[in-house]
């Protein structure tokens, strides 16, 4: 074993929070070191958001030539070559996995390879490296859930879908997050024949109902077939493809199978125990709000945590960790009005509270909503109608929540989820002029209220 000086930090995991915590507590003039065993960067730019975007891009594509017409272009034949746009995509990881090496080495951070494993509260093992800490930070994320069934081995998670070497003609997705309906629309867009499977009745649990509506329309005008209330059982190699056999019936034939059921912190193997640390039944560490575990000497952050499975939270506790316990301020981190995106085919983002947990929580609520066809699709048709609404406190008049299913609905969002944040009134959104034509527009100039729930 090779002994190393002591850290004042040391940091299990390379992602967005880990390298943010890194840097920030190295700027800080602590001595830093990090372990990966994978690439640097993380899910979200290794096999996450940027590549899975990459792809959201290329199979817009199509769409876009299929309305050209509308707006007088003639366009010729049309090839997609799936291989290219993988190479391409896979270039463009290599940069991005490039740049946050340079920003570890250029803060000062040491890099070592391999997965970090705890044995006491102060001491990490990777490999043939002991390294002794004052402080430790884990900063892992988390993995694809498996489904436990009979034939598992010939299902793909998200990860592999990144990266298939050929494109499918005909997937079943299981499940129904975001993870989920972004590849179906990625699929979809590219010619392949989707089916979605779920086990519950609504697409996108947790958001707002009339976004989960919405998006549902639009994926089934799309052609993507939705099965409710099923869930695979078996899955059978046959000559033909995978069989697959949804609550003891068969269901088809497909190329592929994707298990989008979301992800589970990658807490397994860390010796955890061992030092100290406790997790909950779902295993992600148990922290406070300034990242803390029940090991006075070990944080945590990011979605090993399973508090908002997001970038730029991880992100956001990361710097909050360092500036606290390396730079001498107090920073909590708090959790609310987060404002999150889904890049499926249309896109949908939204920040602040949904209808149903405004209710839950006991608001008097005036609802304003608007569903319109966006202006883009009036010449070529072919689109899908989009969302807005707002949810407000009837006695404060505040905007609780703004809701979106549409084009440019994430670039749309970011400015509002200020308004939310600041604790904006519905009447400083009627005193905000609208750009005209915009769909943004719609959101200060809505006046009739849909609904009004003043029990």
């Amino acid at each position: 074993m090779v002994e190393h000086p002591d850290f004042d930090l040391f940091v299990i995991g390379a992602g967005s929070g880990g390298v943010r915590a890194a840097r920030i507590a190295a700027g800080h003039g602590a001595r830093v070191g990090i372990c990966e065993e994978s690439r640097v960067g993380g899910t979200c730019v290794i096999r996450g958001c940027v590549p899975k975007k990459l792809l959201v891009y290329g199979a817009e594509f199509s769409k876009a030539f299929s309305q050209a017409s509308g707006y007088g272009w003639s366009i010729g034949q049309t090839e997609f070559d799936w291989a290219e746009l993988i190479k391409n995509k896979n270039k463009e990881i290599d940069r991005l996995n490039g740049i946050y090496l340079d920003l570890l080495k250029n803060a000062g951070v040491e890099l070592f390879e391999g997965r970090g494993r705890l044995v006491d509260p102060h001491t990490v093992v990777i490999g043939e490296h002991t390294i002794r800490a004052k402080k430790i930070l884990i900063a892992v994320g988390g993995r694809p859930r498996e489904l436990d069934i009979e034939g598992h081995q010939w299902a793909i998670s998200s990860d592999e879908a990144l990266d298939l070497p050929t494109l499918p003609r005909k997937i079943l997705i299981v499940g129904a997050g975001y993870i989920a309906v972004e590849f179906a629309g990625i699929f979809n867009g590219l010619g392949v024949d989707v089916t979605l499977a779920y086990r519950g009745d609504k697409i996108l649990r947790g958001f707002d109902h009339d976004v989960q509506d919405a998006l549902e329309r639009a994926l089934i005008q799309q052609g993507i077939s939705i099965l409710y209330q099923c869930t695979p059982e078996k899955i059978t190699k046959t000559n033909e493809g995978l069989s697959v056999f949804l609550d003891g019936e068969a269901s088809g034939v497909f190329d592929q199978v994707l298990f989008a059921t979301g992800r589970v912190p990658y807490t397994w193997d860390m010796g955890l125990e061992a030092a100290g640390v406790r997790t909950d039944e779902f295993g992600a560490i148990v922290v406070d709000e300034y990242s803390q575990t029940s090991q006075p000497s070990i944080y945590a952050v990011g979605d090993v945590t399973n508090r908002v499975n997001l970038t730029p939270v991880a992100l956001m506790e990361g710097h909050a960790f360092a500036d606290t316990v390396f730079g001498g301020r107090d920073r909590a981190v708090t959790h609310e009005n987060i404002p999150a995106a889904v890049f499926s085919q249309p896109p949908v983002a939204s920040v602040g509270l949904s209808e149903h947990e405004a209710r839950d929580q006991g608001h008097r609520l005036r609802l304003f909503k608007s569903s319109f066809m966006p202006m883009k699709y009036t010449l070529s048709g072919g689109g899908q109608r989009g969302l807005m609404k707002l949810v407000v406190d009837a006695d404060t008049d505040q905007v609780l929540g703004v809701h979106i299913v549409g084009p440019d609905a994430p670039e749309i969002l970011q400015g509002f989820a200020v308004a939310v944040r600041a604790g904006l009134t519905k009447a400083d959104f009627d005193r905000t002029l609208g750009i005209h034509p915009t769909a943004a527009e719609e959101l200060v100039t809505l006046r009739e209220v849909t609904h009004e729930d003043l029990k």
